[in-house]
């Protein structure tokens, strides 16, 4: 089930929201009964209940909550004079404010937790009475001073304060009305005092801080909060303010002009042009979830009729972009810096599945579970529920997994083609592998850098590629240490000039560029910071690609990024520092042996070198890699070098993964084999200085300095055998084009052929013409049918037209959109492309 966001917002009237949350007045009976079973949910959600704790699988979970409570609880018995834990100094450092409420609740939260390894602290009152102490505390020394707080980030203030300390307050909401009774309305007074980017201590949807992740945060916040006034307005309007958030962002028609949310192709935005499906994503289908749960049996809403809308993220958003159990690199923005890894973040969302699975029903519920069971079965590494938030959560994985009933099954197809359009990111699943595809455009961002993380980020969004092998265990392939080990201008997909840029601490000595005294303001938080260091786009337009069935096609225009284009315009202050990018032109064709990449005007406007990389891999340093291949002339190829080369297979018999490159029309390659050892500080300045040694892999094309524009047509080949390779000598594939303007491949073995064009006009290939810029592939079925998908990369035509030369077509079955027309010399198809925002448009034919 599909909400456009106009849809749901037109459904908000005086009366309240139509269905979902409940247009009657309460009794104030009722509405003391809805909030304290709010309260009493949320108690079960966080600290379990007695029976779920008395389960065995709880045992882990339990004793870590215990032992967080009693170390913190020895902090505060440490603690010197001005201190309520030993050494957390407090008054300047906002994170340690933070740390400082998140202790207090973790303490709270042991007082409340039934079945504990030691049942001194479950519902010890002298404990309970210390946590509220501490509350007291720093509301009169570090929180309360409207004029002394709201310094540092102001995702704290706004969020993450009020998250611990509603919390905190609900945990404890019989002890805090018996000792002190005025506390409730105090911290919420300030809780809203805080809320600067709202209106009036509420809410601003107009706000670009009140969106998508941050919004549910906020608005669950403050659900809690009008459960512990036992005010039904304020839960009322929180709950109004977070069901936007369900909304399908409609491009053409934004409200509040709020880009941030999911999308009709399974895209996740935040930061108005971030793919952050795997970060700020999961943080999002998190807090609904547990929100869902809160008011169950409230009688505040009916949350099951948002529970398929949840079930669609979960199938088309994040379905395809978990690999045996690990989150895709390229939806994680500046979290790929961190050292949590890719089996941690799908972590997060199995405990979300398992929870929304209690909440569906029938099929769905079937589904879920048995997607849970999936990822158990495929993941490389097992998966902790003890890592879960809720007890209860944990008890009812353990049920899924332990019901032989409930078969394993993935919520998509083994074989699959995704075209993440809105976000401008493309992943290709087979059985053995997957690909994903990182591009940018003047929509979406080129990379994500803040606040010290991901320091090298300059060309994750041009490009790059991620090749994940079945079986293997991804940590050893990506995650930190990739990105650690391996160069940010060698990084698989990537053409980048040869130049050493530096990362924002080295340029302005801190996280960001401060110059507020500047038109644009630039401060830590301000738009500006965001458009120009945080988050900046490309300036071409052109990054899409269509779909049939599974197979699919990608192109995209490299281009520089706004910040080099406007201080060209002198827009930006002298010291800021711009880099020009590379040029080139880019397609992936998507099969099902081989991933085709087609690359034209490879170069650089600025006559410097220039490099492309073909693929870049990690190993552990005892492993034991192979590189293997033959030259042109047919000659043995082995090891590293300058080669060329026809094919190449890289080979990892430790892990027992292979993949195999065929050079179709490519220059002489460099081939790398080479031991790195780095800190992990190098890509975030708060990670451990840990190093980190990999042995690391490159197939590299380079430029000299003033060299001509070049094209490049290569093969990849995941669990390539040499045999196979040896094969492609003699086809199936063939470039029929590869021009900044056209490029078009065909595979005999599939009778697909598929092309982007890129420039105005008439593009002929293969017995086909198409109008302008497109993506298109064509399968023709040997004495069957011919099958056309098309789709706009620019986002802004109205129609394209397609001309299919040969005998008249009929259509058999098409989408809407598509009219189908017997001209001289063959078949025309146009396709209604006008607002489809990358959507592929597919049709069916037969003579």
């Amino acid at each position: 089930m599909e909400i456009t966001r106009r849809r749901l917002l037109s459904a908000l009237s005086a009366a309240g929201l139509l269905t979902v949350i409940p247009s009657r007045s309460a009794s104030a009976a009722e509405i003391a009964a809805g909030s304290a079973r709010l309260l009493a949910n949320t108690v079960a959600v966080f600290a379990g209940t007695a029976e779920s704790n008395a389960r065995p699988e709880t045992a882990v979970k339990l004793a870590a909550i215990d032992q967080a409570a009693r170390t913190n609880l020895k902090s505060m018995d440490a603690a010197g004079a001005g201190e309520l834990f030993a050494n957390l100094t407090l008054g300047t450092d906002e994170a340690n404010l933070n740390t400082a409420f998140r202790r207090l609740y973790e303490t709270a939260l042991a007082t409340r937790t039934p079945g504990s390894a030691s049942s001194d602290l479950y519902q010890n009152t002298t404990v309970q009475r210390r946590v509220i102490d501490g509350l007291v505390w720093l509301h009169e020394r570090y929180y309360g001073d409207q004029s002394k707080g709201y310094y540092g980030n102001w995702f704290h203030w706004e969020i993450g304060l009020s998250q611990h300390i509603g919390k905190t307050l609900a945990l404890l909401s019989d002890e805090v009305e018996a000792y002190r009774p005025g506390l409730v309305s105090t911290y919420v007074a300030s809780m809203d005092a805080y809320l600067r980017n709202g209106i009036d201590g509420d809410v601003n949807l107009d706000s670009r801080f009140h969106t998508g992740a941050n919004l549910a945060d906020i608005t669950t916040n403050r659900i809690l909060q009008g459960a512990l006034l036992g005010d039904d307005a304020r839960i009322r309007k929180a709950l109004t303010d977070q069901l936007t958030v369900f909304a399908t962002i409609d491009p053409y028609h934004l409200n509040h002009g709020v880009t941030d949310g999911y999308y009709a192709d399974g895209s996740f935005i935040q930061h108005a042009s971030v793919a952050y499906t795997g970060s700020y994503g999961k943080g999002l289908l998190t807090r609904v979830v547990q929100t869902l749960k809160i008011l169950d049996g409230t009688g505040f809403a009916h949350g099951e009729e948002l529970v398929p809308t949840v079930r669609g993220w979960v199938k088309n958003g994040f379905a395809p972009l978990i690999f045996e159990g690990w989150m895709m690199e390229i939806v994680k923005g500046r979290a790929v810096a961190r050292t949590d890894t890719g089996y941690t973040d799908v972590g997060v969302v199995v405990e979300a599945v398992v929870d929304l699975s209690s909440l569906a029903s029938g099929a769905d519920a079937i589904a879920l579970k048995s997607y849970v069971k999936h990822i158990r079965s495929t993941s490389r590494t097992a998966l902790d529920p003890a890592g879960f938030v809720s007890p209860v959560g944990i008890v009812r994985y353990a049920d899924i997994i332990g019901d032989a009933t409930i078969p394993a099954a993935d919520l998509n197809p083994g074989s699959r083609s995704v075209a993440f359009n809105a976000m401008d990111k493309t992943v290709h699943r087979r059985p053995g592998y997957a690909f994903a595809l990182a591009r940018s455009s003047d929509r979406i961002s080129k990379y994500e850098y803040m606040n010290g993380e991901n320091l090298m980020p300059w060309f994750q969004g041009d490009g790059a590629y991620y090749l994940y092998l079945s079986g293997q265990d991804q940590t050893q392939a990506y995650g930190v240490d990739h990105f650690t080990t391996v160069s940010p201008y060698g990084l698989a997909g990537v053409t980048a000039p040869v130049e050493q840029r530096h990362t924002i601490p080295e340029l302005y000595g801190k996280p960001y560029y401060d110059n507020p005294g500047h038109p644009l303001n630039f401060t830590s938080s301000s738009a500006s910071q965001n458009t120009y260091v945080y988050f900046p786009r490309g300036t071409n337009r052109h990054s899409g690609g269509a779909v049939l069935g599974a197979y699919g096609a990608a192109g995209m225009v490299q281009s520089d990024d706004v910040s080099y284009r406007d201080k060209g315009a002198g827009l930006l202050p002298d010291d800021f520092v711009v880099y020009r990018n590379a040029t080139a032109t880019k397609s992936w064709f998507l099969l099902d042996e081989e991933i085709v990449v087609l690359a034209a005007g490879v170069g650089d406007g600025a006559g410097r070198a220039v490099a492309t990389t073909v693929d870049a891999r990690t190993a552990a340093p005892d492993d034991q890699v192979s590189v293997t291949g033959m030259l042109r002339d047919g000659r043995p190829w082995t090891g590293s070098g300058i080669g060329d080369l026809h094919w190449l297979r890289y080979a990892n018999a430790t892990r027992r993964t292979a993949v195999g490159y065929v050079f179709l029309d490519t220059p002489q390659v460099r081939v790398a084999l080479d031991k790195v050892t780095r800190s992990r500080r190098a890509v975030r300045t708060s990670n451990p200085d840990t190093a980190v040694t990999r042995t690391v892999f490159g197939v590299t094309v380079d430029q000299a300095p003033g060299a001509e524009p070049i094209r490049l047509a290569y093969v990849l080949v995941p669990n390539a055998g040499e045999a196979g390779l040896r094969s492609y000598l003699r086809g199936p594939l063939k470039v029929l084009a590869n021009t900044s303007r056209l490029q078009a491949v065909t595979h005999t073995g599939l009778g697909l052929t598929a092309a982007n064009s890129f420039t105005r006009g008439r593009h002929e290939t293969a017995g086909m013409r198409i109008e302008g810029p497109a993506s298109v592939i064509v399968q023709r079925e040997r004495r069957g049918p011919t099958t056309v998908a098309v789709s706009d990369p620019t986002m802004h035509r109205d129609t394209v037209g397609v001309l299919l030369r040969g005998r008249s077509l009929r259509a058999v079955r098409s989408d809407d959109g598509v009219s189908v027309s017997s001209v001289p010399g063959g078949t025309r198809l146009d396709f209604n492309t006008h607002h489809a925002y990358g959507r592929s448009f597919t049709v069916t034919l037969r003579g």
